[in-house]
């Protein structure tokens, strides 16, 4: 168990936390909720000790392990990708080194009756063990598999990390603390540079997780499926909720109704009973029965409601100019990248209105397409057409970082306004929680949720027909999405939207592109109406890579059966229950083959019961391993 103890810290006048205490059981699936700046992933540094508070204590059990993904990770430079990977297997690579030096030893040893022989071959048994239980026989194909379940191909495995950008170290790092298997695994935004097949990727492998899970994310649906209990931080309190994040906004509700309730129900019965006093106070013969009720009255136990972080923006998108009937219309698009192609003669066109989601792996060509259509980017072959008075509103996906740092928030809007709209700059700063001095506070203080808002307060001053999005709630949290959604919703102009958010995406377009073997995949609904369309239950399967479709097309291979939601649940349920009983048996093999490396075990009563028992362990091992393996296969489609 880990416990968190009376933990206090203040920062200037601050009080980030006011001695919070909570414990994390076996097994437990936590998700640690809060606005920007509430104090979540400052808990997750204390937790892993990489900060002091500045009272109360962390304590776990001295053998755990600890894993954390943090948001300031630096990979070392100049290996590659499964060198990387593969540096999570310390220690069973230590215990590979050790165990051959064992056998060598066993080998050459003569002394079959002494004492230092049996302890050599306890110490074997003991060894083998651990290594069965690291996965040390499988570490490369195990460092494989998970690099590929979070995006990675084949080819990448011998690039240098340094090659990728920071998304993709970010998946590098994740996959080594996957690897290690702690007891504890603390993830800080986990989701922030994953794409929806990798996210779905991961909330199967947390299924199987054997350790504790403490986890951040702004992803709602990421949280229901991995989390079943909710931890919030409100204003430097803590409050646990035993639900995953929808059960705990309804709960939360109730309990904040339940207060509000008995708080006022309280205040009119104080109210009364101060009125009742005060007229006795004024009657001689009633001082010392308005004394006994005062003396009652301040024995009450006051219901004391918590402030509530309501803040939240207020962001309406200006009317639309009319545009003409085709808004834009792209024609036999094609890009490469060098010898990379990424769009192969894709045909695009847009109506006054339409609201389109662009969903796909990463890598696919959304942002590509995207920056071709507003002309942020020029296609290799095709051509874009631009319909009559359109105007474009573009937020790229790395916008918040391209304000310039040395500016002002207001100087900023200033840069981006027109002159109309400069009366209007304080207010609409106002409007995306910038108030007062904050306005006159440097880009470069923000924290990447502020940087977010101001970039898309930047947007507002503007009236434009045509909203091209890249992934515009990276960095926000759960409030300012949901804001964001309405306001996108009750937009009359035409929309592109490019997310890997399914809650944000759900019930905000018309239509739904998929970008799947460089081509567009069209459905007539919003992603909901597109999962259904397909008959899939996740996003694992729509958002599948197709490496090989060209080669099983052309050998005529029959075509794959998708498994059912159900059908995958019983699926991961028996492999689940297979590894289990290949720990079991491996630990119990452990044992009797200690007790078998004891000269005198022959002459036990009971050695030919043990040795059958052995056998027999060995032979059930071999079953289970194989029935793991084949539901594994079954799972991963092959």
């Amino acid at each position: 168990m880990l416990s968190v103890s009376d933990i206090y810290l203040q920062y200037g006048e601050r009080i980030l936390f006011d001695n919070i205490s909570f414990s994390v059981g076996e097994r437990e699936r936590i998700g640690l909720v809060g606005r920007n700046g509430a104090g979540k992933s400052t808990l997750l540094k204390i937790i892993a000790g990489v900060i002091s508070p500045d009272a109360g204590k962390v304590s776990r059990p001295g053998n755990s392990t600890l894993g954390f993904l943090h948001q300031e990770m630096n990979l070392p430079k100049g290996k590659t990708v499964i060198e990387e990977a593969m540096t999570a297997f310390e220690e069973a690579r230590e215990l590979e080194k050790r165990l051959e030096n064992i056998h060598k030893e066993v080998a050459e040893r003569t002394d079959y009756e002494s004492e230092g022989y049996s302890k050599l071959l306890t110490d074997m048994a003991d060894l083998e063990h651990r290594f069965h239980i690291l996965g040390g026989h499988q570490m490369q194909p195990t460092a494989e598999k998970v690099l590929k379940g979070l995006g990675f191909e084949d080819k990448d495995f011998e690039r240098l990390t340094d090659e990728f950008s920071g998304g993709w170290q970010m998946r590098i790092e994740l996959a080594k603390i996957l690897l290690r298997q702690p007891d504890f695994l603390l993830l800080d935004e986990p989701t922030n540079h994953l794409d929806i097949e990798s996210i779905l990727w991961l909330e199967e492998f947390l299924d199987g997780y054997e350790g504790s899970l403490i986890v951040i994310s702004h992803d709602k649906t990421f949280l229901d499926n991995v989390t079943k209990r909710t931890l919030e931080i409100e204003l430097g309190k803590l409050y646990d909720y035993k639900a995953s994040y929808s059960g705990y906004v309804e709960m939360r509700k109730e309990r904040r109704e339940k207060m509000l309730a008995a708080y006022e129900n309280q205040q009119r019965v104080i109210a009364e009973k101060e009125r009742t006093i005060k007229r006795f106070m004024a009657k001689a013969t009633k001082t010392s029965m308005a004394q006994s009720m005062q003396k009652q009255l301040d024995k009450i136990e006051r219901i004391e409601i918590e402030e509530e972080d309501t803040a939240v923006m207020n962001i309406r998108f200006p009317e639309a100019p009319r545009s003409g009937q085709v808004v834009i219309e792209a024609s036999k698009v094609t890009k490469r990248y060098g010898d990379l192609l990424v769009l192969d003669k894709v045909d695009l066109k847009l109506d006054r209105g339409d609201r389109v989601a662009f969903v796909g792996q990463n890598g696919q060509g959304k942002t590509t397409l995207a920056k071709i259509l507003v002309n942020a980017l020029q296609p290799t072959e095709g051509q874009v057409k631009i319909g009559h008075n359109v105007s474009i509103g573009y937020y790229a996906q790395n916008q918040a970082e391209t304000l310039q740092p040395n500016l002002t928030l207001l100087e900023t809007m200033e840069q981006h306004s027109p002159p109309e709209m400069r009366t209007k700059l304080r207010a609409i700063l106002g409007a995306f929680l910038f108030s007062g001095e904050d306005q006159d506070k440097k880009v470069s203080v923000l924290s990447g949720g502020e940087r977010a808002r101001l970039a898309l307060a930047c947007l507002l001053l503007r009236p434009v027909n045509l909203l091209v999005l890249d992934e515009p709630t990276n960095h926000l949290d759960m409030l300012s999405k949901e804001v964001l959604k309405n306001a996108i919703q009750q937009y009359n102009g035409t929309l592109i939207v490019v997310s890997h958010d399914r809650d944000f995406l759900g019930g905000l377009t018309d239509q739904t592109i998929e970008f799947r073997d460089h081509r567009l995949h069209t459905y007539l609904g919003d992603v909901n109406y597109f999962l259904e369309k397909r008959k899939l239950d996740n996003m694992r399967q729509v958002e599948k890579t197709s490496n090989n479709t060209a080669q099983a097309q052309k050998n005529e291979a029959a075509p794959k059966v998708e498994l059912s939601y159900e059908e995958r649940k019983q699926l991961q349920r028996a492999v689940s229950q297979a590894q289990k009983k290949v720990k079991e048996l491996e630990k119990k093999i452990a044992k009797l083959e200690t007790e078998m490396a004891d000269p005198n075990f022959y002459n036990q009563p009971k050695a030919t019961e043990k040795l059958k028992s052995h056998g027999a362990a060995k032979e059930e091992l071999e079953k289970y391993l194989e029935e793991w393996m084949l539901a594994e296969e079954k799972l991963n489609g092959n």
